[in-house]
């Protein structure tokens, strides 16, 4: 759930980057860090472990510009990818307001990838909210190694494994490159705010 600081005129959002681990989650938000402006973003947190990249979140705030005639700040986190950290997932995707859901191309990650969606859907609904309502996007990452001899799941099988019923918008990304980045927080950040506005917009009238 989106907060409001009157005293500053601003809106915070929270928007989570979510899929199985070593998917590219962190990986997108080094990207967004090191390539934006540091007037845009705020300090990055990240916790490294042996097991997950990210055993806890990483933390990125965006300022992006007024509307309303307030401030609208996103704050991006990760969640960590493995099963057994299932609680601090929880924990991160608490008053969440927009999901970016990063899928790994690779084969092996088939199941993976399946199962850390239904996990989402699962998460989501422990918190009142409903995967096909709530802003949402899907990343499709490591498209960069198609030229590689490392087998990778195509867009449509992709497609058919996770997109099914949502109706949502599907990116192929490369965080390592940067490709397909800034489209996806493009995307997610526009159906987040607009979802907030519609939420708190009666109230500021």
């Amino acid at each position: 759930m989106a907060f409001i600081d009157l005293s500053k005129n601003e809106i915070q959002a929270k928007i989570v980057y979510y899929g199985p681990g070593r998917g590219g989650k962190t990986s997108n938000l080094l990207f967004i860090h090191e390539s934006m402006s540091k007037q845009v973003c705020g300090k990055m947190v990240t916790i490294d472990t042996k097991g997950d990249r990210t055993l806890f979140f990483d933390f990125l705030p965006l300022s992006v510009g007024r509307i309303l005639n307030l401030t609208i700040r996103i704050q991006l986190y990760t969640v960590p990818g493995q099963v057994m950290y299932n609680t601090t997932r929880k924990l991160v995707l608490r008053g969440v307001d927009g999901v970016a859901f990063v899928a790994d191309s690779l084969k092996v990650q088939k199941q993976k990838n399946i199962e850390s969606l239904a996990n989402l859907a699962e998460n989501l609904r422990d918190e009142g909210l409903d995967i096909a309502r709530i802003p949402l996007v899907l990343q499709y990452n490591k498209r960069d190694l198609v030229e590689s001899n490392i087998p990778l799941l195509s867009i449509e099988e992709l497609n058919e494994d996770l997109k099914r019923d949502l109706h949502v918008p599907v990116f192929a990304a490369s965080a390592i490159k940067g490709h397909g980045v800034y489209e996806t927080l493009r995307e997610i950040s526009k159906r987040t705010i607009k979802g907030v506005i519609q939420k708190v917009g009666g109230g500021l009238k």
